[in-house]
């Protein structure tokens, strides 16, 4: 008995030792966490200088030069046409004859379509649709930059419509009485196709929208509603509204975009 005694007296404790582990387990969890927590804030303050860099490249750059370059070549054109006689330029001429002979029903139908989504209630019911989506996305400064790009460039182009006063082609295939130039439809789409180029910043809005905003353009023409140069004048007044007012939102659309993206989460260490 005295011998077992004694062995039983020779045994490590055992509680002290579980409660050692679980010390150092917890010591662990402790120091792991500021980690975490110290680059996730890293990783916000890295993407919040980025995009306050692109901001300002933005609004001192290439965007708004071009913006404003655009919206002064439109008001130019518009100038010159007035000049003329508000009649048809020599190319305007010579496009609405090649238009006119290759009429077809084959062409009719499309034609008519982008009539129809290129402005009133549909067109107006999209832009409305775009601008709700962004703000339930909690992309409230787009959702605003869409829609003051959208409606500005709209109260431009029908300013410009009445300043200008031009007369429609004789050979219109609509009922409009309104100014000629610019071309709304070609101005909305435009601004729509600006409007989306910066809120995804994905390479195949860029050229989808280009693509639209030309099919639109030769849509008006091929009806007979404007002139060529009525659609180049909405194209550089409906792209250069859109551009020049990315400039003052440009950094609270860029956070707004990085925020919304799949951010990766920052790997933890196991002890």
């Amino acid at each position: 008995m005295q011998g077992m005694d004694a062995e039983t007296a020779n045994l490590p404790p055992v509680a002290p030792a579980a409660s050692t582990i679980s010390c150092i387990s917890g010591m662990g969890a402790a120091s792991a966490s500021p980690r975490v927590d110290s680059a996730t804030a890293h990783s916000v303050d890295r993407m919040d200088h980025q995009s306050q860099k692109t901001a300002a490249r933005v609004q001192l750059n290439w965007p708004l030069i071009s913006g404003a370059g655009s919206l002064l070549l439109g008001s130019v054109l518009g100038l010159i046409v007035l000049a003329r006689g508000n009649t048809a330029l020599e190319l305007d001429a010579e496009w609405m004859e090649e238009i006119v002979e290759h009429r077809s029903p084959l062409w009719d139908v499309p034609s008519y379509v982008l009539n129809f989504v290129g402005t009133g209630w549909f067109a107006t019911a999209v832009s409305l649709l775009i601008v709700v989506l962004l703000f339930v996305a909690r992309r409230r400064w787009t959702a605003l930059f869409a829609l003051l790009a959208i409606a500005l460039s709209a109260v431009l182009v029908q300013g410009l419509k009445a300043a200008f006063g031009r007369l429609r082609p004789e050979d219109i295939l609509l009922n409009l009485d309104s100014g000629s130039f610019p071309s709304g439809h070609v101005a909305n789409a435009a601004t729509l196709a600006a409007v989306l180029a910066v809120v995804t910043w994905r390479w195949w809005v860029v050229v989808a929208g280009g693509v639209y905003v030309v099919l639109m353009a030769i849509s008006r023409t091929y009806l007979g509603a404007h002139w060529v140069t009525d659609t180049v004048g909405g194209l550089l007044i409906g792209a250069g509204v859109a551009v020049v007012l990315w400039a003052p939102f440009a950094y609270r659309i860029l956070r707004e975009r990085r925020q919304s993206a799949p951010q990766e989460q920052p790997q933890t260490a196991t002890l």
